[in-house]
């Protein structure tokens, strides 16, 4: 038995036509009809709202205008052709459902989903210096360790808490703040020692981010969430303007500093050390900009899946195909 598809909405004089057609054609051309109403997501709304009553069959596609004939045609074309494959039955198709929900569920949350997997990610560096200004020392340094594959660490690089200054940087950044040597008695050029220096109760204690990772993911927070509020409504920001933007002033910010006392610094220009302020400027750019590249695109995506399970799930709950009994 061939399944029909019919995409349909309230108050559908065209629909309820065409319902009423497939019944009359159900003794010629024996079907299963599942009934899909548009106005259970904004996709399908878009491709099928203005032009319902929509009729899938087979390889055959109607879109209203059609007549009771049309339908006849693409039922009996679709009865024709090739045989659909076996239905799934049985285990097979309670697992076929349940992926179909959990893609249809996520779809719908994935920006929820993501958005708080972002703030747990950008959170959680934070939770280290409370916990050490708490006295759980073991917790905290799990959770340095845990992000010191993805992050240098460095503390003249990160934002402190609970202490006499936000942030301790290296003399040659030029700020009014005491610097990281003259605050810890550091030497300000090992490199491992600031970054295994996680802090005291006068200095506090740093994030277990970067200054610029923070700024990155806080900024990916901060855009996913206004995302929230114009999803469907915003293009994809251009490549060129994200390229321009959102990461060639991080990596000129970042670069400089990387080859700063290096051979491969130009002649004539002295080492450098970026500031609080750049850095956090240059990894919010980064990240809020990524998101408007990216999530529109993640959009349209996922609402292509919803819509999809949408339709699986219909037919799902249409029951499985009967077999079409012997000839008459």
């Amino acid at each position: 038995m061939i399944r029909v598809t019919l995409f349909t909405k309230k108050d559908c004089s065209l629909c309820d036509q065409a319902k009423a057609d497939l019944a009359e054609l159900q003794a010629m051309v024996p079907h299963r009809l599942v009934e899909v109403d548009v106005e259970t997501d904004r996709l399908l709304m878009e491709r099928h709202g203005e032009k319902v009553p929509v009729v899938e069959v087979g390889a055959y596609t109607l879109r209203a205008p059609f007549s009771q004939t049309d339908l006849k045609v693409a039922l009996l074309a679709a009865q024709q052709g090739r045989p659909a494959a076996a239905p799934l039955t049985g285990s097979a198709r309670e697992r076929a459902i349940s992926m179909n929900r959990i893609a249809h569920g996520f779809s719908r949350h994935w920006l929820a989903v993501l958005n708080t997997i972002v703030f747990l990610y950008v959170a959680l560096p934070f939770l280290a210096p409370v916990l050490m200004k708490a006295g759980a020392e073991r917790p905290a340094r799990w959770i340095y360790t845990a992000y010191s594959p993805v992050c240098h660490q460095l503390a003249f690089r990160s934002w402190f808490l609970f202490g006499e200054q936000p942030a301790y940087r290296r003399a040659l950044a030029g700020t009014t703040l005491a610097s990281y040597g003259d605050a810890t008695g550091l030497s300000e050029g090992d490199l491992l020692a600031a970054r295994q220096f996680i802090g005291n109760g006068r200095l506090g204690y740093k994030v277990a981010f970067c200054e610029r990772d923070v700024a990155i993911y806080g900024g990916i927070l901060l855009g996913g969430l206004a995302f929230a509020l114009v999803r469907g409504r915003v293009k994809p920001l251009s490549i060129w303007v994200w390229f321009f933007v959102g990461v060639l002033p991080m990596a000129i910010d970042g670069g400089s500093q990387l080859i700063s006392g290096t051979p491969l610094l130009p002649a004539g220009l002295g080492p450098r050390e970026s500031t609080p302020l750049l850095r956090t400027m240059t990894g919010l750019l980064f990240g809020v900009l990524s998101v408007w590249l990216a999530y529109p695109y993640l959009e349209q995506s996922m609402s292509e899946t919803r819509a999809a399970a949408a339709v699986n799930l219909a037919r799902a709950d249409a029951g499985p195909p009967t077999p079409a009994g012997p000839p008459a």
